[in-house]
């Protein structure tokens, strides 16, 4: 196969010079992330101890009219199988069945505590302000964040509280990182919001892995009450309605002092978003604060959607110049796909998603490189 012609076409050799340097990321990323995570066997954990050496645990949350997941939900955490724990929930200027649902699970479980708000007091929107007295009204120093809509993954075992203490394996860890994942549907659009949390989740769990933390997720986090008095909790970012997990986290989180959590019993879940419009809202919230992370973070998260546009653009270019041997297109291609899905099944397998995510994966990522864009060009609406 003659490859002379390649050398000296000026627009041939760029357009193989991006198609490798986007290939090169893509395997890198794949390895770094998917797999990481995928082959993650967490630090070594200390012995079963005695439930006397358990410390004790305030797992809290916000909610404002959440009376039916409430209902549904809370049951689950106030039933877990810990010595020593309480649940902290700040009702936050509910009109619904909100007070009610609190007040009956109050006579059953000693270890509920509610704090009420019937005005806003504070001015700010968002909910860091009352998950903050949340956290300061909680009488234990290590704090386990979750949110209304959240149940344990395995919901027959109540070990979640247990399963991510554990992440406190060394005296100087002060936050640890846990999952949550999206119940499964079989349908596209849950395949949409599947793959979008396993790519988000990979991303933060992996750096995280890799010493590198900066960000965590609410909806299963843990740190200590300690560490958000001494660095003056949510105050920096009250006036930013979001990110009361992700700005604190990445404001917070050192090499040392961030620890992962990854078994099955330590995974909280939550249901699909039932509609577009829901989905597309959650979305916008979760990355309207990245615009306040360092230039050196912002830099490296646009590696992967860099390396997808200059990968399939210039193969998509020199296939229809026809100035490069497609055989050698197609063998790249397929390593590409191969190795995409590979890293990407064994990233399902350690979070507990159907495989049919990691295969379709190749796609499902095509269609977030355009929905990103998007999202990132129209600005999230204060209101």
């Amino acid at each position: 196969m003659d490859f002379t012609h390649i050398l000296t076409d000026l627009c041939t050799m760029v357009l193989t010079a991006l198609l490798a340097v986007g290939f090169v990321v893509l395997l890198l990323y794949y390895g770094l992330f998917f797999l990481r995570v995928g082959r993650y066997k967490g630090a070594a954990r200390k012995k079963d101890a005695a439930a006397e050496t358990l410390p004790p645990v305030s797992v809290v949350m916000a909610a404002q009219n959440d009376g039916e997941w409430l209902r549904s939900n809370l049951v689950y955490l106030l039933e877990q199988d810990y010595p020593d724990f309480e649940v902290v929930v700040v009702d936050y200027l509910s009109t619904d069945d909100t007070q009610y649902v609190l007040r009956l699970l109050s006579e059953n479980y000693k270890n509920l505590k509610i704090v009420t708000f019937h005005e806003n007091v504070n001015g700010y929107l968002g909910l860091k302000y009352p998950l903050s007295i949340g956290i300061k009204s909680a009488k234990n120093d290590l704090l386990l964040l979750a949110e209304p809509e959240c149940i344990p993954m395995d919901s027959t075992r109540f070990t979640w509280i247990r399963e991510m203490v554990a992440g406190y394996v060394h005296d100087h860890v002060e936050i640890v990182l846990g999952y949550c994942g999206i119940a499964y549907k079989p349908s596209l659009f849950n395949w949409l919001q599947q793959y979008d949390n396993l790519d988000y989740s990979v991303e933060y769990l992996g750096a995280a892995i890799m010493h590198r933390p900066f960000t965590g997720n609410g909806r299963n986090l843990s740190y200590r009450r300690s560490l958000f008095l001494k660095n003056d909790g949510f105050i920096y970012h009250y006036h930013i309605p979001d990110g009361a997990d992700d700005m604190f986290v990445n404001q917070n989180s050192r090499r040392r002092n961030t620890s992962v959590v990854l078994t099955p019993e330590a995974y909280t879940l939550v249901q699909p978003q039932p509609t577009l419009r829901q989905w597309h809202l959650l979305r916008k919230h979760r990355v309207a604060t990245h615009a306040y992370y360092s230039f050196w973070l912002k830099a490296t998260r646009l590696a992967k959607p860099l390396g997808v546009l200059l990968f399939y653009l210039a193969g998509a270019l020199l296939l229809a110049l026809g100035t490069f041997p497609w055989q050698i297109l197609a063998a790249v291609l397929l390593v590409k796909l191969a190795w995409q899905i590979a890293t990407a099944a064994a990233a399902c397998r350690r979070l507990s998603i159907k495989p049919v995510v990691a295969i379709l994966s190749p796609l499902l990522e095509i269609y977030f490189l355009i929905a990103n864009t998007f999202l990132s060009i129209i600005p999230l609406s204060k209101k």
